[in-house]
């Protein structure tokens, strides 16, 4: 199984800060990976840098074999690999069905994009019901679905997820879960950065903890649950 996501000795800056001191992972064809660890651990500014929203300040990132430093975010986008970021970022004064339009920009295949459109509604029925509502009008955990959904209009071969569950139902929390499992399935390479750990547990197959900035260990997400560092930091236990 080869590695689709290569990161080696990453390095985030924020000023005199070093936010990410130097990590590795890799994230390999079709898998669910999640990278665990409290506030201020780095995660969000990792993802960050892997959608090329922040310039590294040191290692390398290759995607599909390929070297990302200085590549635009829309040629990432092109390339297939999509973030979904902390807060959504939906566009609010545009429909839902506007916001859907928008994740397809990179795209010109307008009989796979109606196919993709379909199912995403399927997905999410709600945003279908709501297809012609403002984004700004939804709640929290539809304006999440409408976040990932437009990621999904891509087709990204990568989905980077930036705390999906925040502030959200556990209704609601279950079933985004249940569509990141099942778009797993389907073949998409995911990369889960989650506060609730034992969450993000239950669903991926592999874990990377990061505490201060830095990797403390990585194993299978079922050895990490069972891992009393991981229980004792992470889970309550």
């Amino acid at each position: 199984m080869s590695a689709l996501l290569q990161v080696r000795g990453l390095k985030v800056r924020y000023g005199g800060i070093e936010a990410v001191k130097g990590i590795d992972l890799d994230v390999h064809q079709g898998e669910l990976v999640t990278l665990i660890g409290a506030n201020g651990a780095g995660k969000t500014s990792t993802l960050k840098a892997l959608a090329g929203l922040l310039a590294p300040a040191g290692g390398e990132v290759l995607f599909d074999g390929q070297p990302m430093r200085n590549v635009p975010v829309h040629q990432l986008i092109r390339l297939g690999l999509a973030l979904v970021p902390e807060g959504r970022g939906v566009f609010p004064r545009l429909t839902v069905a506007e916001n859907l339009d928008l994740g397809a920009f990179a795209r010109d295949d307008t009989a796979a994009i109606a196919k993709d459109l379909e199912r995403v509604y399927g997905m999410f029925e709600r945003l279908h019901e709501r297809r012609d509502q403002k984004a700004g009008t939804l709640s929290g955990g539809e304006q999440q679905m409408l976040a990932i959904g437009r990621a999904l209009m891509g087709r990204p071969r990568l989905l980077l997820l930036d705390e999906p569950s925040m502030g959200l139902a556990p209704l609601m929390v279950q079933k985004i879960i249940s569509v990141v499992r099942q778009v797993a399935a389907e073949g998409v390479t995911v990369l889960l950065v989650e506060q609730n750990a034992r969450l993000a547990l239950q669903a991926a197959q592999r874990a990377y903890v990061m505490e201060h900035g830095a990797i403390s260990f990585s194993d299978t997400a079922a050895a990490c649950l069972d891992d009393p560092r991981v229980r004792a930091a992470y889970l309550g236990e």
